[in-house]
């Protein structure tokens, strides 16, 4: 009708110009990247409600079947490695993966998740399992979200040579660094917590431990923020956005 038309015209003419400039293929991943933000700004609600996320100590069969922890990690990371690298191959060469500030970003991406498909879970001792539920939350998370990133740094932006210099960048990148040392050394204290043999709860002690009571989420949630500033886009910014919802 008229009336549907006219609101939708209205609507488009009220989304930022950036977005409206995109081509269709870039607006349907900005939409994505707005969806996913949404639904992690909604789960954060909830999880303030009371309600207490289904992983980790608190895995529970109450949220159905329960797979292997460490299967899990590695089913639900992997896209989000795979997905980038893929991107990078098979456009190869194109103006985004000949430029170097593009590349680095996308050696940032990729080196996260290559951290966490096949590092991260091949330390863990023991764990316990995952929720066939919430592993299908992660993964279909995980191949939105390295879909729109991968997209956006093969696809969509091209940084020229003089992005390397711009503070954005330059600092955004460094923070990116220490969030991954901070969760990496945080992960290490964790994985160190107990002695062969030990249960039960023990309290984590040593790096930013210290000041706050998740520095494994804490240093994520830093390397994600640097990341979007470095990127300087919607996607990114969503993604950061995301991870301080879920787990912040």
């Amino acid at each position: 009708s008229r009336s549907a038309s006219t609101t939708m015209e209205q609507f488009a003419a009220s989304l930022p110009s950036w977005w409206r400039a995109a081509s269709p293929a870039e607006q349907l991943d900005l939409t994505l990247a707005a969806g996913l933000m949404g639904s992690m700004v909604t789960a954060a609600f909830v999880l303030l409600a009371g309600i207490q996320a289904p992983y980790g100590r608190y895995s529970s069969a109450s949220w159905g079947l329960l797979m292997n922890g460490k299967l899990a990690w590695v089913l639900q990371e992997l896209p989000a490695f795979a997905i980038p690298v893929s991107f990078f191959v098979a456009l190869q060469p194109s103006e985004q993966t000949s430029s170097l500030p593009n590349r680095l970003l996308l050696l940032a991406l990729t080196s996260h998740y290559f951290n966490r498909t096949f590092i991260f879970p091949m330390r863990i001792r023991g764990g316990k399992p995952t929720p066939v539920t919430v592993f299908l939350m992660a993964i279909a998370f995980c191949i939105v979200n390295g879909w729109i990133q991968a997209r956006a740094l093969t696809m969509f932006n091209t940084y020229s040579a003089a992005w390397l210099t711009d503070p954005r960048f330059v600092f955004g990148l460094a923070l990116f660094v220490v969030g991954m040392a901070i969760n990496i050394q945080a992960d290490t204290i964790l994985m160190n917590l107990r002695k062969p043999g030990e249960t039960g709860y023990k309290i984590p002690r040593g790096g930013l431990f210290d000041l706050v009571s998740g520095a494994n989420f804490f240093g994520e949630c830093i390397e994600w923020t640097g990341f979007a500033l470095a990127c300087w886009n919607f996607q990114a910014t969503a993604f950061a956005v995301s991870v301080w919802c879920n787990i912040g």
